[in-house]
């Protein structure tokens, strides 16, 4: 597994969802509900990963994507 992304924003995790799913990349989301837990802050920042075969994909279709910290 490899993390392509991470955020505290839960729209834009709705969002790299629906992107990866759309190109057919099976997506891992970890520390979603220890985040939720610690209010949302930057503290526990929600992880985005995916197959190391699909990493790059994965890169490629998020790369407009600003990275929240």
């Amino acid at each position: 597994m490899e993390e392509v992304f991470r955020t505290n924003d839960p729209v834009k995790l709705s969002y790299i969802r629906h992107l990866l799913s759309e190109a057919g990349i099976e997506v891992f989301v970890l520390d979603e509900h220890t985040a939720y837990i610690d209010g949302r802050g930057p503290l526990v920042p929600i992880r985005v990963v995916v197959h190391e075969d699909d990493a790059g994909d994965a890169r490629r279709a998020l790369a407009e994507l600003d990275q929240d910290g």
